[in-house]
């Protein structure tokens, strides 16, 4: 956890429901993360254009790198593009002593 800044976004990968998935994190300027699937709602491709590089605007806001749909954060939901009015695929997570942890139905990448 200490690798992810606050107000930053970080990539991993992560078994979701037997597949492996990458995960966009993003911590929140009080400690907190969330989770998404590392996929746009638009045309299903990676938000990142290397891995764990990510595009934001001025205002923080996550951008798609293929398409320029625009995500606020900390929310995930689209406010401009292709897929304006959908969200990033939610994944729960907590953070527990200093680390990331996942929900039941996850287990992290080794």
């Amino acid at each position: 956890m200490a690798d992810l800044p606050p107000d930053s976004l970080g990539e991993t990968e992560a078994v979701i429901d037997g597949d492996l998935e990458s995960l966009i994190l993003y911590r929140d300027g009080e400690g907190g993360v969330r989770a998404w699937i590392n996929t746009c709602p638009h045309a299903g491709r990676r938000l990142d254009y290397a891995p764990g590089k990510f595009l934001r605007t001025k205002k923080g806001e996550l951008v798609c790198a293929v398409h320029g749909a625009t995500f606020a954060l900390p929310e995930g939901n689209c406010v401009a593009g292709p897929c304006r009015g959908e969200c990033l695929c939610v994944v729960a997570v907590h953070v527990e002593d200093g680390l990331v942890r996942l929900g039941d139905n996850a287990t992290a990448a080794e």
